[in-house]
């Protein structure tokens, strides 16, 4: 996602507990994004291309054979591109709090132009000038439960992993995605997560995801926040489903 930077996850309250229970009995294979954390920052492509052949550079690189797939927020299509491309190499998908349309093709004409409106602050620096805007971006992210700390956080975390300009590109990279013609087409067992209270990626949207691709699991988290906190339930819910999922999965591709 647009907010990632691996060193300063180590210790950060937002991230720290996904990679803690995530690699409890797995490995993880993570990276930054073009033009984000500790990633390039100078690029010039930051389109969805780019990012699913980033995808398949790094599954490449890592000498992944067969393996669990998650993608959260706009990651989510770009995990959906790869598994239809390289079903052969995905042994589960798991998608969090994502979208198979970016807001240019959700029908809404108000959401676009409040979209753009954020995008002109951004370019602008606003936050630069204005504390306020981070507050903002951060309760749009993490409006529940969120403690004085997880919110410094998150607001140190806008700073260090992406520049404004570069925020902007990956913006209007979101805006654009549309993945719908392929959802259909997903052939790996899948498992949707959605928060009932979403923000940044509108709760229809996961429902859309569960309802067209085929055989997709949906469960829906009750929580508002687009990144599952320790200490909410909708995080206990997340990771006990996926830990279920992985292992049910794992004995019917044995049995098979």
């Amino acid at each position: 996602n647009c907010f990632n930077h691996l060193d300063f996850e180590w210790e950060s309250p937002i991230w720290r507990h996904w990679v803690r229970d995530l690699a409890s009995g797995h490995s993880i294979v993570r990276y930054d994004g073009r033009c984000n954390g500790l990633a390039d920052w100078d690029v010039e492509d930051v389109s969805f291309e780019a990012w699913v052949h980033d995808l398949e550079t790094v599954a490449d690189a890592a000498g992944l054979e067969k393996f669990a797939l998650m993608g959260i927020s706009q990651g989510a299509p770009v995990a959906i591109a790869y598994a239809v491309r390289h079903p052969e190499r995905v042994s589960h998908l798991i998608l969090c709090g994502g979208y198979a349309e970016g807001v240019v093709h959700r029908g809404r004409p108000e959401a676009i132009e409040v979209r753009r409106a954020l995008e002109t602050l951004v370019q602008l620096k606003w936050g630069e000038h204005n504390p306020k805007f981070f507050e903002m971006v951060t309760n749009l992210y993490i409006p529940e439960g969120a403690t004085p700390e997880d919110q410094e956080w998150f607001k140190q975390l806008q700073m260090k992993s992406v520049s404004p300009a570069n925020l902007v590109k990956f913006m209007r990279g979101c805006d654009d995605i549309n993945v719908r013609s392929l959802l259909p087409k997903v052939s790996v067992p899948t498992l949707i997560f959605h928060a009932e209270r979403d923000h940044i990626a509108p709760p229809e949207q996961g429902r859309i995801l569960a309802t067209e691709i085929p055989g997709a699991r949906f469960v829906p988290l009750p929580t508002g926040n687009h990144l599952l906190l320790a200490s909410e339930p909708a995080w206990a819910t997340f990771r006990d489903e996926l830990a279920s999922f992985l292992r049910s999965e794992s004995r019917a591709s044995v049995a098979s």
